[in-house]
């Protein structure tokens, strides 16, 4: 089981309070809900955590809100790709196993250079002006790695829920969001060497476009192959890109698009599609190569020269 542990960063005309959970909530939907619709995804919430208060205020809040998704620019700051302080929710995903580590501990919370690896981009988002707050996904074993650093930042933490896989994670994180943040950015915290400059980069490209993601261009020659692994034919590389993360999309478009994965039963395998699925357009900002994904002994080691040369 995990837990997700919400991370309020106040501005310094406000202080965290206990009633941080109870104003947590979803960003409204843009679509009307049918009652068909409603009904399932009033199901699909309580059985991944949401409570039936929270799920009436969510409802109540779709119903009520206008009826398209405006993405682009149209002349006004939020279209343009400016990126406002204290306007973005973090969900920081940590609650993978990293089987393929072979390791005693998931592979996040490895030392890397004697500092767990998911507390990099914990830390590189903590301290950017443009965060409001950071949603921790774990185990809750692993708690106090977070909490042990809070007072670094003036941080509030609450537990939160549990969740069962990597796409209910998200979902469940996405509940726990200021419902007046303007963008998601979503996180994988076995890549702690995502950069400051890359991460304003893409915010404002998902600003803009309403759905973006860090990427960078394929190095290596690409095949597909048959199911006897003969080659089917060579892809050509100039159009591939490997996706990384963060992920950013707006919070009305990325719960527009899990109402019509839950209730098509569609499997995804990382938070753009989603939005793919919506046919709505997603931006590829270019990344670093060095912002990694530590999967094996041997990215240990290429993240530990990867530190020691900056």
């Amino acid at each position: 089981m995990m837990v997700s542990l919400g991370i309020s960063i106040p501005s310094s005309s406000s202080s965290c309070s206990s009633s941080l959970v109870d104003n947590c909530g979803l960003i409204p939907t843009t679509t009307t809900t049918t009652t068909t619709n409603t009904n399932y995804y009033y199901n699909y919430s309580l059985r991944h955590g949401l409570s039936s208060t929270k799920f009436q205020r969510l409802t109540s809040r779709s119903r009520s809100s206008s009826s398209s998704i405006v993405c682009g620019a149209d002349g006004n700051q939020q279209n343009l790709g400016i990126v406002k302080d204290k306007s973005v929710s973090v969900i920081l995903l940590a609650g993978g196993k990293g089987k393929r580590m072979a390791a005693s501990v998931p592979k996040q919370y490895l030392p890397l250079l004697s500092q767990p690896i998911a507390l990099y981009s914990f830390y590189t988002f903590a301290r950017m002006s443009q965060v409001k707050e950071i949603v921790v996904v774990c185990d809750p074993s692993y708690n106090d790695i977070f909490q042990g650093r809070s007072f670094l930042f003036s941080l509030c933490f609450h537990h939160l829920f549990f969740i069962i896989c990597i796409q209910d994670s998200v979902f469940s994180g996405l509940q726990e969001i200021d419902t007046d943040s303007e963008l998601v950015c979503i996180h994988d915290s076995a890549r702690p060497l995502v950069s400051t400059e890359d991460v304003i980069k893409v915010l404002k490209d998902g600003q803009l476009n309403g759905a973006a993601v860090l990427g960078v261009p394929v190095k290596a020659t690409i095949k597909e192959a048959n199911s006897d692994s003969f080659v089917v034919r060579t892809l050509d590389r100039k159009t591939l890109w490997e996706m990384q993360t963060p992920q950013i999309i707006k919070p009305a478009l990325l719960v527009k698009g899990f109402e019509l994965v839950n209730r098509e039963g569609l499997e995804v395998t990382d938070d753009v599609s989603i939005v793919e699925h919506l046919k709505h357009p997603v931006y590829i900002t270019e990344g670093s190569y060095t912002n990694i994904k530590v999967t094996t002994p041997d990215d240990m080691l290429l993240a530990e020269r990867i530190l020691n040369m900056e």
